[in-house]
């Protein structure tokens, strides 16, 4: 792994969660910005542990580009496992629950969408960070953001193991400063 000002860099084999997110975040890049937050970031940055689904936020955005956004999503092999159409789908991002999608035919893993409602989750958006893994490019969290959140607002012991995962792999690439303004923010 190697990081860098502008992204970092993995140079390894994919894994089939690995894949979902590439392909999921390039169908739906085509639409929307996004950022993955939470678990997977870890993972995809070498964490051990196992996930059934990827978290992501998206801007909250009007009823009709969501539509746009969801149809997207169904014409390029996904559905929507909570929802059965746009409507229903974006009344529950406005009332802060995650859409599910996954790939036809299967249930896991799959993509947990929220709007970006809350200051943190707009955060994240706004300040995300490239992975550049094989010729692929995903948008994560701000890691210093995710080690705020993980051990202030969460604080279970899989997101502290999450938080520990992400400082060791950082090292001397953490920035205290960054740390101490986001857990300031979420406090």
């Amino acid at each position: 792994m190697e990081i860098t000002k502008s992204a970092i860099i993995l140079d390894r084999e994919l894994s089939e969660l690995d894949n979902f997110a590439v392909n999921f975040c390039k169908t739906i890049s085509k639409k929307t910005d996004y950022v993955i937050v939470s678990g997977y970031v870890s993972i995809l940055l070498g964490r051990a542990r196992a996930s059934e689904d990827i978290d992501m936020i998206i801007p909250k955005m009007s009823a009709e580009k969501w539509k746009s956004v969801y149809e997207h999503l169904l014409k390029s092999g996904y559905y929507c496992l909570n929802a059965s159409d746009p409507n229903g789908s974006f009344e529950l991002l406005n009332d802060k629950i995650a859409v599910r999608f996954a790939s036809e035919g299967v249930v896991i893993p799959n993509m947990e969408i929220l709007f970006a409602l809350a200051p943190v989750q707009k955060m994240a958006l706004s300040s995300a960070i490239k992975v550049n893994i094989r010729k692929e490019t995903l948008h994560i969290s701000n890691l210093e953001l995710q080690i705020a959140y993980k051990e202030k607002a969460l604080g279970s012991p899989k997101d502290l193991e999450d938080a520990r995962h992400l400082r060791l792999m950082l090292g001397s690439n953490l920035s205290t400063k960054k740390l101490r303004e986001f857990e300031k923010m979420i406090r």
